[in-house]
């Protein structure tokens, strides 16, 4: 029995540690002056716009979709658990530390969007290989879209009435998503049965390769521009909705909705990324909770290779 459990915590520490070492190595360079912001800004273009966006169409176009169609208790699972703990995030901003609507809906969107880019492509990749890309890429093409637009609804709904224009802005952001946009490719190609070979395919594999790794040291970089600055009170409630509470309420519902094992993990493992970068964008946006925004996306990131190990060992990953 030990011996099994040392074999996992051995393979955990396999998956984990190179993942969050990249982390540490973009915030060690970053610190260190070895890379500026410019590279800072510059590696993340190149991961959102050009790297991740054909990793994903090349994973698309090469997968085996699942022949019994969409396991919609997946669906079904993952959300119920991001928008309980939008909700509880909303609930406690408002009732225990006093913030006005958008600054609520503002720590409500950070306690429920999860990294999915940055850290969840590399580490969920790196834990469950080519079986796992499907439900992957299917749940971050509705992800952010739906996040994104229930926040700005929130948010615009509060301030001025909902205004058309800002959801028009909204709408054209998400139709040209780089992200999305390798999404839509990789399906079109694989409904087609179109599979890139010889010079472009071996193209493709080079950028798609270089993703992962380009996208890590890109976190770390990111991570030392937006610091823990203060208000760790909500920061701290925002990463215990976030690590904790988002992947138990997930785990709780794969339980007991039809799926395949591996979708039930991947939701259970993308409900645990730690706080996206995109709650700190919208704070700035709306100029209101950026501090503790800020604050929950370096923690949470911090702590998710402790709580991410933790989840491994339960979903008997590894």
């Amino acid at each position: 029995m030990l011996a099994q459990l040392g074999a996992q915590l051995g393979g955990i520490a396999f998956l984990v540690a190179p993942v969050f070492g990249l982390i540490g190595l973009g915030y060690a360079a970053s610190r260190g002056g070895l890379l500026r912001e410019k590279a800072a800004e510059g590696l993340s273009e190149y991961v959102f716009g050009l790297a991740v966006p054909v990793l994903i169409f090349k994973t698309l176009a090469e997968a085996e979709l699942p022949a019994e169609g969409q396991p919609w208790g997946y669906w079904i699972a993952y959300f119920a658990g991001a928008f309980t703990v939008f909700g509880l995030g909303m609930l406690a901003a408002r009732k225990l530390f006093g913030r006005d609507h958008t600054e609520a809906v503002i720590q409500g969107f950070t306690s429920g969007q999860a990294n999915t880019v940055f850290v969840g492509v590399p580490l969920i990749l790196n834990a469950f290989g080519p079986e796992g890309a499907v439900p992957l890429f299917l749940l971050i093409a509705i992800h952010l879209p739906v996040m994104m637009v229930v926040a700005t609804v929130l948010t615009e709904g509060a301030a001025s009435g909902l205004s058309l224009s800002g959801l028009k802005k909204l709408g054209r952001q998400l139709a040209f998503n780089p992200i999305l946009l390798g999404i839509y490719a990789g399906g079109i190609a694989k409904l087609l049965g179109y599979m890139p070979g010889g010079l472009l395919k071996q193209t493709l594999d080079m950028l798609a390769a270089s993703a992962s790794p380009c996208a890590l040291v890109s976190l770390g970089l990111a991570l030392h521009r937006y610091p823990i600055r203060g208000d760790l009170a909500p920061a701290a409630l925002i990463t215990a909705l976030k690590l904790v509470v988002h992947p138990a309420l997930v785990f709780a519902l794969v339980q007991v909705l039809p799926m395949p094992k591996v979708w039930a993990d991947v939701a259970v493992v993308f409900a645990a990324m730690p706080s996206g970068i995109n709650a700190y964008l919208l704070a700035q946006r709306y100029r209101v909770g950026v501090t503790a925004s800020a604050s929950a996306v370096s923690l949470s990131t911090a702590l998710s290779l402790f709580t991410v190990s933790v989840w491994f060992l339960i979903l008997g990953v590894g």
